[in-house]
């Protein structure tokens, strides 16, 4: 039986592929995507020529949408890149923050004021956690890649190699649904600007927290790792994605997170960061090995 979610979010879909933003299918109740990764590719359909990644299969066709959604109650991701959008996403508070710290809100905030300009008026959508998403056009001729931490802490972009949520879609937390519907704004040339000037990524520490919100703890931190690699200039790239595996590793040691959906999000984010799908494996395969071996337990963590 179809879950009673699915017209909604094949409805979702299908908006968002009107306004021309390629679609894919994301894990029900989840942020990932619900796609195979070359491991387990089946080089046949889409892939029948070698194995094509998100970007590549994510599609506008009616047709495809209907018939991917009647499936299951799939969320739905935009191909940023391939969509002409960078969006701008404006995180909330953790309770592992330290007191005093911004949330992404204040930071843009106070990065438009340092840049002499108003905060820009276009399209928003809000989080389930209560942070937002601000959708720009991405300017064109130039290819920008998504970022984590770049421009001020709390504020991760998402354009080439990236996706976000649409509205519409859900997960435990609740829904992400449209705060402003304002037409989208092309990208103003100060935030271009600061995406393109090197800068260092400002990454906080991670701390623990509580057992009662282990779970939540380590999908927040699997998603900041994955979004960090996916970022990562040519480089320093393989060496990022150990320390960001290591860093999850020892969520999937304690059983707060499933090795495979460790695996497959650090696979997709190194491969969006152009790395080899083997090298991706091979680093993600033994850095996890080392973090379970070596993990302490959760109460002296």
């Amino acid at each position: 039986m179809i879950d009673a979610t699915c017209p909604a979010l094949l409805s979702a879909a299908l908006v968002a592929a009107e306004r021309g933003w390629p679609v894919i299918p994301l894990r029900p109740g989840h942020k990932y995507p619900a796609l195979h990764g070359e491991d387990t590719c089946p080089r046949n359909g889409d892939c029948t020529a070698g194995h094509r990644k998100f970007e590549q299969r994510a599609t506008t066709d009616p047709a495809r949408i209907r018939r991917c959604w009647s499936h299951g109650p799939y969320n739905v991701g935009i191909a940023t890149g391939p969509a002409g959008l960078l969006v701008v996403d404006l995180d909330t508070l953790k309770p592992k923050d330290k007191k005093g710290t911004p949330d992404g809100e204040t930071s843009f905030l106070a990065l438009c004021e340092r840049a002499g300009q108003a905060a820009p008026t276009t399209r928003r959508i809000r989080t389930p956690s209560g942070g937002q998403h601000m959708y720009f056009t991405a300017p064109p001729g130039v290819r920008l890649g998504s970022t984590a931490g770049t421009l001020a802490p709390k504020i991760d972009t998402r354009a080439w190699g990236g996706q976000v949520v649409a509205p519409g879609s859900r997960t435990p937390q609740g829904a992400y649904a449209v705060l402003d519907d304002s037409p989208i704004a092309k990208l103003p040339e100060w935030l271009q600007t600061a995406l393109t000037v090197p800068q260092k990524p400002t990454t906080a520490p991670i701390r623990t927290m509580p057992a009662r919100n282990a779970g939540r703890l380590a999908d927040i931190v699997l998603e900041r790792e994955t979004a960090a690699v996916a970022a990562t200039s040519e480089g320093g790239r393989n060496t990022e994605l150990l320390r960001a595996v290591r860093a999850v590793g020892r969520f999937v040691a304690w059983g707060d997170l499933d090795r495979a959906t460790v695996e497959q999000a650090f696979q997709g984010g190194g491969e969006s960061a152009g790395l080899p799908a083997s090298e991706c494996r091979v680093t993600i395969r033994s850095a996890l090995n080392w973090s379970i071996r070596t993990a302490r337990p959760r109460e002296t963590a």
